[in-house]
Order: structure tokens, then sequence, then C-alpha cells
């Protein structure tokens, strides 16, 4: 997963995910502009085996953390970036199980395919819980992110998981369990986004709480 070679970097004209546009305002009679992104709003789940009392997670490299660990030069004209200095590793992260909302159907349904590809949990639909929304990348793109929670079984594992091969996904399932979670949350060493960690929390305040005062 982390071993990665042959890194440059150019510039992007043209992108099937990103946008770039430049708005441009008067605030309190000031004119000003403001660079920002369209991109599509996601959805993320918080995935828990009350059977085994783990929790669910995908590790995944993400080019965007490893250019910030990284530094580049120029070789020809080209920027790149030396990988003996800077080792795939540094692009990994933990996550929740998630994805973009980029199909015609209901955003559950998505998150229903998302726990399929990536963890190989065939879900019901009933089995998925709304938590809340919110905006991810509030000075840049302000997306909305849907939070959901699910509960799974191994009897639901019908798959490997993984991603999806055919968009270059190479995804691992981790587990981790939930009398460790806490310390995961604070715990620097391991790269994670904002949004996995505000999700744990709420676990622990809601889910894990009161499953505890029942035992």
């Amino acid at each position: 997963m982390d071993k990665i070679s042959d890194v440059s970097l150019e510039e992007c004209s043209q992108s099937k995910y990103l946008r770039p546009y430049r708005l441009r305002y008067t605030q309190n009679g000031i004119e000003k502009t403001w660079d920002l992104m369209k991109v599509n709003d996601s959805l993320a789940i918080i995935v828990y085996n009350p059977f085994r009392k783990v929790l669910v997670f995908v590790k995944q490299f993400r080019a965007a953390l490893y250019w910030a660990h990284a530094e580049s030069y120029q070789d020809n004209g080209v920027t790149k970036i030396d990988t003996t200095k800077y080792p795939g590793s540094l692009g990994l992260t933990h996550e929740l199980c998630a994805g973009l909302v980029d199909k015609d159907c209901n955003i559950k349904e998505i998150a229903q395919q998302e726990l399929l590809e990536e963890l190989g949990y065939k879900v019901p639909l009933y089995k998925i819980e709304k938590i809340t929304s919110y905006r991810s990348g509030i000075g840049i793109s302000a997306s909305r992110q849907t939070l959901f929670y699910a509960e799974v079984s191994d009897v639901m594992k019908v798959g490997e998981g993984g991603g999806l091969v055919e968009e270059g996904e190479f995804i691992e399932t981790v587990e981790i369990p939930v009398d460790k979670g806490k310390s995961f949350i604070y715990d620097e060493s391991i790269a994670k986004p904002i949004w996995t960690m505000f999700a744990l929390q709420w676990f622990y305040d809601n889910k894990y709480k009161v499953a505890k005062a029942a035992e």
C-alpha cells in the first residue's frame, strides 16, 4: 500500500473531483477575494462490532497527506519528491469507512455500498443510523459530510473489502479494541482526519456509555 515511486508534481487544469474558483465580493464596503474549491459532498460511517468489541477502520494512502510531509526538488524542469527520503508510509491514515456522495440514490444506500466495497460487510439499511451532518474543509470547500453509525457482526462479512480495484483503491481493514479507541483519538503518531476523532468521541459519549451501563 505504501510502496510508491516516481513521484512528481504538476499543475492541475482539469479534475473530475476538484474545481477551483475565485469568489469576489464586497464586505462592509471593502472589496475582497477568496480562493475556494467545489468538491463532492461525502459520508462517513462509524463501524462497531459489539460481539468482538472492536471498532473497524480503513487504512489507506492519502496523496495530500504525503505531500504535506515531503519536500520537492527540481529535476530537468520536473518537480519531484525523493521517496528514499520521504517514504510512502508518511501518507498512510486511519479513517472511518467513507465515500463521496456521487451516485443517483439515497445517501444511506451509498453508505451501504461503501461498507461492502471497503470493509466487506453487507449491512441492512435499517442497521445504518444517521447521526448528523456538518461542513468539512470550511476555509476551502465547506462541503457537507454526513455521519452514520453501523453495528456489524461477523455473519455480515461476505467479502474481503479493500475498495474498488477499477477505481485504483488500496484499502486495508484495521480493527481497534474498543477499550483502546479513546487513546487512539489523541495518539499523534497515527494520522487521522478530524472527523474521525469527532465521530469516535460521539461513539463513546452515546453508544459505548449506554452499552457499558447495561452490562
